[in-house]
């Protein structure tokens, strides 16, 4: 049975998990039904919440909900209930006498950023994906780098922004990030970067790993998390540097920012392919 709570704590669950889901809206009715236009149940892989009526249109809306949630590429839909006992249905009879439809619209996952190293750098790329709809955490050691002040430039950003603020230990907020996530890795410490690194490794359902530096810094980097942490050469890989597109070349943060927005946005496209 679906809880009762409401759908837009749901599709703000769903959304926070990086689940798929679909929002089910009574859309019209004629005659009798069990719910006004505007009802609406959310449906997620295993859960569901409200209701649009019960009975063989809320089992049949949840059946095909799950269909939509299973199909790369789904479209919003309408299906059509008759309400009399007449019809033959899958989950029983409901014969209010009127006839009902109910719009199915998927809820996508939206890609999620975290950004470890909010300085000069780091505040470009914010301003630019804030303008996007995702999920966005920014973390920083440095407590007068995400002051509101600061911040105020994010205020009017479509993204959904969530500041950490970590005085000590920024690598504990990577087993918090929801599965997923694309890690950039920009601080200004490299002893903090190398933390990263190698927590970012060992932590599981990350999506990519980038970090910023010279090519200098990397070798470096290659050889402890090699030699300290014990990562294979496969493993170390997986993070990627330098980051952004390589025929950007300019070395100015805003430049270096859309170099780096613009690969981010291919491989948000690689997630909706895959």
């Amino acid at each position: 049975m679906p809880d009762m709570m409401s759908w837009v704590a749901a599709v703000a669950r769903l959304r926070a998990r990086r689940e798929p889901g679909v929002l089910v809206t009574v859309a019209t009715v004629r005659g009798h039904a069990p719910r006004k236009p505007g009802a609406k149940l959310v449906v997620g892989q295993t859960e569901a919440w409200g209701s649009v009526g019960g009975g063989n249109i809320e089992a049949v809306a949840i059946d095909r909900a799950r269909e939509l949630i299973d199909t790369p590429v789904a479209e919003p839909e309408l299906m059509e209930f008759a309400l009399n006992d007449k019809v033959t249905n899958q989950h029983g009879v409901q014969c209010c006498g009127g006839v009902v439809t109910v719009l199915l619209e998927p809820l996508p996952v939206f890609p999620a950023v975290a950004i470890f190293g909010v300085g000069h750098v780091g505040l470009e790329l914010a301003r630019i994906l804030a303008r996007h709809n995702l999920d966005l955490h920014l973390i920083d050691t440095r407590p007068e780098q995400l002051t509101d002040e600061r911040l105020a430039v994010l205020a009017d950003s479509e993204a959904q922004i969530t500041v950490h603020r970590t005085l000590l230990l920024p690598e504990e907020v990577l087993a918090d990030l929801p599965r997923g996530t694309h890690v950039l890795i920009m601080t200004h410490d490299h002893a903090e970067d190398a933390a990263l690194c190698d927590t970012a490794l060992r932590t599981d359902g990350l999506g990519s790993i980038g970090l910023i530096g010279s090519a200098a810094k990397w070798a470096r980097f290659k050889q402890r998390l090699a030699a300290e942490g014990g990562h294979d050469e496969a493993a170390i890989s997986r993070i990627k540097t330098p980051i952004g597109l390589a025929d950007i070349t300019g070395k100015e943060p805003a430049t270096i920012a859309v170099s780096v927005a613009a690969e981010l946005l291919l491989a948000f496209q690689k997630d909706v392919d895959n």
